[in-house]
């Protein structure tokens, strides 16, 4: 217990700024106004599927269409459907990309910024599995009303409820709440012992690899049985070793 202490305090600090690329949290940190910061890191994660390189290219586009001005862009613009005229990424057709960002402009007017939507079901009992839950649901129920429901843009927003670990989501949240030379700190509202760590095939490798889960799937259970295990590591900030976990498992190095 004490040695894989030491190894994922080592890890989480040889993996700095420095070794940030390649990932698609690049992309935020080109920007320096909060509010595009978190449009740019909301891109980043919801489109983080396939190669890394492909994922940057495609999000940086996707600003670009955006004057890398996308708060101001997507609050003000009346041309947002041609601005993203034939934009699509893997299984997102163009229609789906305009449905949100027509569903962030919406929740920008309503709320103020995604922060405020997110906290609207987080601040219920300050369970963070409620407010990912609210967030999708509020996106859903967008979709369904604009007649813009599509099995794309569903696929943006899985539930937890329906036993989704919403890796997605809790990629974006890490990037949001946690503070450091990576992640930004600027939803610290949320608290970082509230993160669950975001499971994809990496995580759940090298879980299983370390002995902290035992469990197959990749499901909200397992997501939270890792980040349970990690709390007794570091409990006030257990998903600090995600980046380090991740990229060791990327880029096939030893633990």
């Amino acid at each position: 217990m004490i040695d894989l202490k030491s190894k994922l305090e080592y890890h989480y600090k040889q993996f700095g700024r420095e070794r940030l690329s390649p990932d698609p949290l690049e992309i935020p940190h080109r920007f320096e106004d909060a509010r595009d910061i978190e449009i740019a890191a909301f891109f980043a994660a919801k489109f983080a599927y396939g190669a890394v390189s492909q994922i940057i290219k495609n999000v940086n586009e996707l600003l670009t269409r955006l004057d890398d001005q996308p708060f101001r862009v997507l609050s003000q613009s009346d041309d947002l459907e041609e601005r993203v005229t034939g934009f699509y990424y893997r299984f997102y057709s163009t229609e789906d990309v305009i449905s949100l960002l027509y569903a962030i402009r919406y929740f920008i007017h309503k709320n103020g910024s995604l922060k405020a939507l997110f906290l609207e079901g987080f601040n219920i009992n300050k369970s963070l599995r409620e407010g990912i839950q609210h967030f999708s649901n509020s996106f859903l129920l967008f979709a369904q009303k604009e007649g813009r429901l599509t099995r794309g843009f569903a696929h943006f927003f899985p539930l937890p409820d329906k036993g989704s670990a919403c890796k997605r989501m809790n990629l974006f949240l890490r990037w949001m709440v946690r503070e450091d030379e990576l992640d930004f700190g600027l939803w610290k509202e949320i608290g970082t012992e509230n993160l669950i760590i975001p499971l994809d095939l990496h995580i759940a490798r090298i879980s299983k690899e370390i002995g902290l889960t035992i469990r197959n799937d990749s499901s909200w259970k397992t997501a939270a049985e890792i980040t349970s295990k990690l709390r007794d590591f570091d409990p006030k900030d257990p998903v600090k070793y995600d980046f380090a976990l991740c990229h060791i498992s990327m880029r096939k190095m030893a633990f």
